[in-house]
């Protein structure tokens, strides 16, 4: 149950030719407290909850635990989340031996697109779509929690 991934930006839009499922999520947090977020979802027709911990130093892993839950109680569990919802549109890329999952962000998100890929161990090598950009694992203001708090349209340039 712990979760290895790297985060980065995306270059271009390139990634939606290549991309073999699209899917539109909406989430909530229950809790936002830096050792722990609690976040509910519904993901196309599947609801879930999920408990992080507190990231590694490095950004690299951490723990998660998600459980699968009815679309309708997600739906009623984003009722009582903190303000900021995330709504944004996951596309499904392989590239080598990986799955890349690449988020383009709406309403206060706008124009934030986040590509994440996991790993079975943080020294794994990966191949890198050419739609690729700077990496930013551990970079606490691209995590969705984060992002609900204080969206990439408040960000200075």
């Amino acid at each position: 149950m712990i979760e290895i991934e790297r985060k980065f930006l995306v270059k271009s839009d390139a990634y939606k030719d290549e991309a073999f499922q699209e899917t539109r999520i909406v989430q909530g947090f229950l809790n936002t407290h830096k050792d722990r977020t609690v976040r509910v979802r519904v993901k196309g027709d599947l609801g879930f909850i999920t408990v992080k911990g507190l990231s590694s130093k490095n950004g690299l892993s951490r723990f998660e635990w998600e459980k699968e839950i009815t679309k309708d109680d997600a739906l009623k569990l984003l009722n009582l989340c903190e303000k900021g919802v995330i709504d944004k549109t996951r596309y499904d890329i392989k590239a080598g031996n990986h799955i890349f999952e690449v988020d383009e962000f709406f309403g206060d998100n706008e124009g934030l697109i986040i590509a994440e890929v996991e790993l079975e161990s943080e020294n794994e090598t990966f191949e890198k779509p050419t739609w690729l950009g700077e990496e930013v694992t551990g970079q606490i203001k691209y995590y969705n929690s984060q992002l609900s708090k204080h969206p990439y349209n408040t960000w200075k340039s």
